[in-house]
């Protein structure tokens, strides 16, 4: 057996090990769970941080605004320091549509050790705690609900006993480049987090990996406010950059239920019409995700080729040097791979013929995440709307969360 042979055989035991053991994290089946509407609706506070989104805030706000649910709520938006006139625009926006009462606040700049976003969500739970509500929403300034969001993520926390019900809102698909990037990013999210997993059970409960397994969508999260208080949210994750992962395990580790899965009517108006504009969107996190360790790099591009680039790559050099058994074995490990990424494009109703294109992508994403760590240890790593933040432990010890 040659190298390379044997080489595509670790690349299919890879997927057939991902195909069957990995939470079957291809599916797409994770929906908001069964739901009965309570007697009584307990009162929630929408959170919404925003900072330069006066181009999307029209498509997105107003669906908050006019949300159909039959307990009290309002909307606090935080205008982390815009120079586009968001905040003037959020309050003619409240002034044109009729709904839920519209609240805007401006915390001023972040302290060291705290990221923008979370700096305003602080200061919205701050506000939000006068109210005394049960439920907490945060969702972002690009996210726009169905009419019917907040009273679905309400009786789903409510009758499946969670603490955290977060959506992963459907990303736009509109130019060539959304379609060939976008759902890979989901298929890749969901293959590091597996939705099944997360759902699992109580942390501590002893029911193995499914119940470490922690994360959350950061445009769409329904937190109850005690187990915010319970956690110190946002406070114990003040410089997360991921913040929404970071946010779902101090839940989970305080004892809390967490739920993620898909949206079916809960949608990203912002657009991502350039490649350009979708790197900086993975570059400027991924690195963070890795801990911005250099061996935890290392391991993630050498696995990335093991499972993505062999699979084509033992095709091309079985076939071209009459390697029958190589290009049987990579062309089995792309035939999974393509066939678990098929439920990926139907959910965002993409052509099928895109799932062989996926090595393709995997790449892309590759190149990415290098180049997030080349920017990291250039200094301008996790930068975002002309912030660029620190990696924790860089953070000085006054900022820190305690």
């Amino acid at each position: 057996m040659t190298v390379v042979t044997l080489v595509s055989a670790l690349s299919l035991a890879a997927w057939l090990w991902l195909l069957l053991a990995r939470g079957f994290f291809w599916r797409t089946d994770v929906r908001l769970p069964a739901r009965e509407e309570p007697d009584d609706w307990p009162p929630v506070c929408v959170v919404v941080p925003a900072r330069d989104e006066a181009a999307v805030l029209p498509a997105s706000l107003p669906s908050l605004l006019a949300q159909d649910y039959p307990g009290r709520a309002e909307v606090f938006l935080i205008d982390d320091g815009s120079t586009d006139g968001t905040g003037e625009l959020a309050c003619e926006l409240a002034r044109r549509h009729e709904g839920l009462p519209l609240t805007v606040a401006s915390p001023g700049e972040p302290p060291a050790g705290w990221t923008g976003k979370l700096w305003a969500v602080r200061h919205g739970i701050g506000l939000a705690r006068a109210r005394e509500p049960e439920y907490l929403l945060l969702t972002d300034a690009d996210i726009a609900h169905a009419p019917d969001s907040l009273r679905a993520l309400v009786s789903a926390a409510g009758t499946g006993g969670f603490d955290v019900v977060s959506q992963m809102a459907r990303l736009r698909v509109e130019s060539v480049w959304e379609r060939l990037v976008v759902p890979a990013f989901v298929y890749f999210f969901a293959q590091l987090y597996p939705f099944r997993w997360i759902g699992g059970g109580r942390a501590g409960s002893g029911r193995g990996r499914a119940t470490r397994t922690a994360a959350a969508a950061g445009g769409c999260v329904l937190l109850r406010a005690d187990a915010a208080e319970r956690a110190r949210i946002p406070d114990a994750i003040r410089h997360a950059v991921i913040d929404d992962v970071a946010l779902a395990r101090a839940v989970k580790g305080t004892g809390g239920r967490v739920w993620l899965g898909l949206a079916d009517r809960v949608d990203s108006v912002r657009p991502y019409p350039r490649l350009h504009d979708l790197w900086r969107m993975v570059s400027r996190s991924a690195y963070a995700q890795l801990r911005h360790n250099p061996l935890v790099l290392a391991g993630t591009v050498l696995g990335l080729a093991l499972v993505y680039l062999v699979p084509p790559a033992a095709v091309l050099v079985g076939a071209a040097t009459g390697q029958g058994t190589t290009a049987a074995l990579g062309a089995a490990a792309w035939l999974v791979m393509a066939g678990t990424y098929l439920p990926m494009l139907r959910y965002y109703r993409q052509p099928l013929w895109l799932a062989p294109l996926l090595p393709f992508t995997a790449f892309l994403y590759l190149l990415m995440t290098v180049d997030s760590a080349v920017q990291h240890y250039r200094g301008r790593g996790a930068a975002w709307k002309g912030r660029t933040y620190a990696r924790p432990d860089a953070v000085p010890e006054e900022g820190r969360a305690g």
